[in-house]
């Protein structure tokens, strides 16, 4: 079992190389054309829903920092009270290395 997965995935890789399509290539191959795509979409004036989330990012990443601001706002409200406990913690730590840290 061993010795047949490394002869499956050189089989994929080389038929991904040369364009044959096997079962393991197709999703990469899906994939790959769908970034050229995009990338043709992204540089000239052609556009698809998916291009148009893409091209608006590119133009404007700020506009999308405002969705991330309530998650890391959530997240340092809970930070004052995980510190409280790492301290409570690291105190109770300190008594077992008696003296000798690693990091000291």
């Amino acid at each position: 079992m061993h010795s047949v997965l490394p002869g499956v995935r050189n089989i994929a890789s080389v038929c991904l190389e040369i364009g044959y399509p096997t079962l393991a290539s197709v999703p990469h191959s899906v994939i790959n054309g769908y970034k050229r795509v995009l990338a043709v979409a992204v540089e000239t004036d052609y556009s698809f829903p998916l291009a148009d989330k893409v091209k608006a990012f590119l133009a404007d990443p700020s506009a999308f920092a405002a969705v991330a601001a309530p998650a890391a706002a959530a997240e340092t409200a809970a930070a004052p009270a995980a510190a409280k406990e790492e301290v409570k913690e690291e105190s109770e730590e300190s008594d077992d290395d008696m003296g000798f840290g690693l990091f000291d």
